[in-house]
């Protein structure tokens, strides 16, 4: 089997930041889930991007209703001119997702793929919600660890990882993926960046006191590094 890992390099010069990423103190982001194609919720975030002004923009998934309006939504987020790290949920697929990113120039597919630049590099890794295990994300994991290793690595995924307060389900307890945990406990990124389960929209956790977990929600969280 094929694994593919991407490593951009030179990303943030190819979509044109102002200042390079080490000119920053720290970096401004702008996280948001779950929009689900609500016009009113869309609006609303870039409201907030347009307020905060940050430097890079992420989303781990479900920016729709099983793929409705797609590019009608990413157009809208291209236009804002940031650079804007997008993953599937498992409202969209992975080709569906990747196709129409192709035709937006500030909008940047990260699934099974990592951007580097600085200390910092973004590993995304998109789709399912419902799995406690992914054999394919453990392989490819193995190598992004490895290949990021000495970096400060945050993680964006659509499902959260397992075993914390922003997986747990009343009567299901908790739903995360473990093969997830497995990676945030062996590599530890300073931060994960996740959706997916509604009832934890804009709250925060971590594991073992190093990584930071978000669930940035709907109307999205302003995160500086």
């Amino acid at each position: 089997m094929n694994i593919l890992v991407h490593i951009w390099k030179d990303i943030w010069q190819k979509h044109k930041f102002k200042k390079p990423l080490s000119y920053f103190i720290f970096m401004k982001i702008f996280a948001f889930t779950d929009v689900h194609g609500s016009e009113h919720l869309i609006q609303e975030v870039i409201k907030t991007i347009k307020s905060k002004k940050p430097e890079l923009i992420i989303c781990p998934g479900d920016l729709t209703i099983f793929g409705h309006d797609l590019e009608k939504i990413l157009s809208k987020f291209d236009k804002l001119k940031i650079s804007c790290l997008v993953v599937h949920g498992n409202h969209e697929s992975d080709d569906e997702l990747k196709d129409a990113c192709k035709k937006f120039k500030n909008i940047i597919y990260l699934h099974r793929g990592v951007l580097e630049k600085g200390d910092y590099a973004f590993f995304g890794y998109g789709g399912d919600g419902f799995s406690t295990k992914d054999e394919k994300f453990e392989k490819i994991s193995e190598i992004v660890g490895k290949k990021t290793k000495g970096k400060n690595l945050i993680m964006i995924t659509h499902q959260p990882p397992h075993g914390n307060k922003l997986d747990y389900l009343e009567y299901f307890e908790h739903v995360g993926n473990k093969s997830y945990t497995k990676f945030i406990k062996k590599w530890k990124p300073v931060m994960s960046i996740f959706g997916h389960l509604h009832e934890h929209f804009g709250k925060m956790d971590h594991i073992n006191k190093k990584t930071i977990l978000i669930n940035p929600g709907p109307l999205g969280k302003l995160i500086e590094i």
